[in-house]
Order: structure tokens, then C-alpha cells, then sequence
């Protein structure tokens, strides 16, 4: 039988391996009802209980699924018989933040008491240590990046965005969505509301190739960046290729408006069209991008 301490390890590993994975069922797993975390970000009581905790990770996983990194670098345990704690650093940021400030670290807490026989945790505490560019009541990481720095922060995250399109992975393409997302598709309706409206336009998307490859990219996107603001535009590039059916290829335009929450960046508006012809108001979908412009 394990000791209490290599079950606690397993416990905080397979935790941190759901986060890093965005698994938030297994992130939640083995936490007490009456949890209590204090967090990096605000409330600064903390929050408390399941649901609350529940709450705080979609943001952070969607940041997570935009290429940051969280793993443990140490973990140290003691454990009696009915209650533990355990502390651990852990490497949590992006290639550019460890580029900026290669030795920083996230520093966590854990108490953890024996209920019905197996270990849960029952609070957690999560923090930075503060640097000359951060303050207490602003911890976030990469607020000081500067605009070319999140530019390409952000092309990163539309270049997943492609391999998850190649993949048909409707997952890692709604991870950098927001939930209150407002988007004027090519087709009716007027606008789709809520990232459950856009997944389900995605999820077609996908479908439309069976068994066969679609790809989207941007080969001319442009990005500016203002503060917690940034804006994308360029021509849309679809090609289908089913298996039952001939290929085909289009191009449109799209912009897309994005906003940095708790430091990540979610896309909060987008608006794709075609061209129309003034003369007959038919939509021109074959159109294609002038080479020489």
C-alpha cells in the first residue's frame, strides 16, 4: 500500500497534469466542497467553495491553451495521519515570460485532510513573487510586454488556431474564445451570440469535409495592439477537400477584435464577409487576393 505522502504526490501531479492538459473535470477531482483557494488574481478574500473554485479556471486554461507552460519543478510533502500540506514551484508562463524573467516561478500551497478515507484538498494558495515591474494589486505577468511582444503572441495563437482547423480539433479551436463572444458569420443570422453559437458554426465547418482536410490561414494578417485591446485583419484562405466530393477553395475578409482578461487573450468580436456585386447584389464567393497587391 502507498504512504500517504506518494498518494498526496500522485494526487498533486495528476492535478497539475489536468491543468497543463485543460481537463477541468480532473482539475476539480480530489478538492473538498468547501474549498478555499487564494489565488493570484482578485477577490483578495479568496474564493470559497466548489462552484467558486470551478469558476476561476476557464480563463486561465484558455490562456494555457495559447502555448504556456505548467509543470512542477519541485513538490514537498509532510503528512500525518488525517491532514497535510504540501508546497511546490511551478514553471507557469510562456517562452516569453521565461525569456523576460527566465528564474520566475508560480509559487503554490496545498492543506489537504483525509475524508472518507482518501485525500482531498481544502485549500490552496497560488502566488507570484513580486518584481520591480509588478505591484500588488496588478500581479499579472505579461502586462509589460510591449506591443511587437504580444503581436507575436498573438499571431502564435492564430497559428494554432490553423493547426487545430488541420486537425479538426473544435476544442483547441475554441479555446481562445470568449463566452460572451458577439460574431457576423457569412451567413444569417445577423450575428451569433456566445461561444456555444460559434462552436456550433465551427463544429460545421469541420463537418463539411467528412473524412477528408480543411485549412484555414491568413497569409497577409495584420495585428495593432493597444494596451489590454488588439485588432486582426487579413484574408481568410478555406479549402475543402472531402473524400465524397470536389475540393474547393475560398477566400473572405476577417477582422477580429481581441481583449486581455487576467491576462489572456480571448477573442471577443469577430466580423467575416465576401465582396457583393453592386449590379446584380449577388454574393461573390470566388473571388481571389491580387497577387501583385
Amino acid at each position: 500500500m502507498s504512504t500517504n505522502e506518494e498518494q498526496i504526490r500522485t494526487l498533486i501531479e495528476r492535478w497539475a497534469e489536468a491543468v497543463h492538459g485543460g481537463d477541468l473535470t480532473a482539475v476539480l477531482a480530489e478538492h473538498a466542497e468547501d474549498i478555499v483557494m487564494f489565488d493570484v488574481p482578485p477577490p483578495h478574500q479568496g474564493v470559497r467553495g466548489l462552484d467558486a473554485y470551478r469558476q476561476t479556471w476557464p480563463p486561465f486554461l484558455r490562456w494555457q491553451a495559447q502555448g504556456a507552460s505548467f509543470e512542477i519543478e519541485s513538490l514537498v510533502i509532510t503528512a500525518g495521519d488525517d491532514v497535510a500540506f504540501a508546497y511546490a514551484l511551478l514553471r507557469c508562463g510562456t517562452e516569453h515570460d521565461f525569456a523576460d524573467n527566465p528564474d520566475n516561478r508560480l509559487r503554490l500551497t496545498f492543506g489537504l485532510r483525509k475524508q472518507d478515507g482518501r485525500w482531498v484538498v481544502a485549500h490552496e494558495h497560488h502566488s507570484f513573487a513580486l518584481t520591480d515591474g509588478a505591484t500588488a494589486a496588478d500581479p499579472t505577468p505579461d502586462r509589460g510586454q510591449d506591443q511587437d511582444t504580444v503581436a507575436q503572441d498573438l499571431r502564435g495563437l492564430h497559428q494554432r488556431w490553423f493547426d487545430s482547423t488541420a486537425a479538426k480539433d473544435l476544442d483547441g479551436l475554441m479555446a481562445p474564445i470568449a463566452d460572451d463572444v458577439i460574431s457576423y458569420e457569412h451567413e444569417e443570422p445577423l450575428q451569433y451570440t456566445g461561444v456555444q453559437a460559434v462552436r456550433e458554426v465551427c463544429k460545421a465547418g469541420l463537418d463539411a469535409s467528412g473524412d477528408g482536410t480543411v485549412t484555414w490561414t491568413v497569409p497577409d494578417l495584420k495585428i495593432l495592439v493597444d494596451g489590454d485591446l488588439a485588432v486582426a485583419w487579413g484574408l481568410n484562405q478555406m479549402q475543402l477537400n472531402p473524400t465524397d466530393a470536389q475540393a474547393s477553395e475560398s477566400w473572405s475578409r476577417g477582422t477580429r477584435i481581441f481583449q486581455r482578461r487576467n491576462g489572456t487573450w480571448l477573442l471577443i468580436h469577430q466580423h467575416l464577409s465576401y465582396p457583393y456585386d453592386p449590379a446584380t447584389g449577388a454574393t461573390k464567393t470566388d473571388l481571389r487576393p491580387d497577387p501583385e497587391h
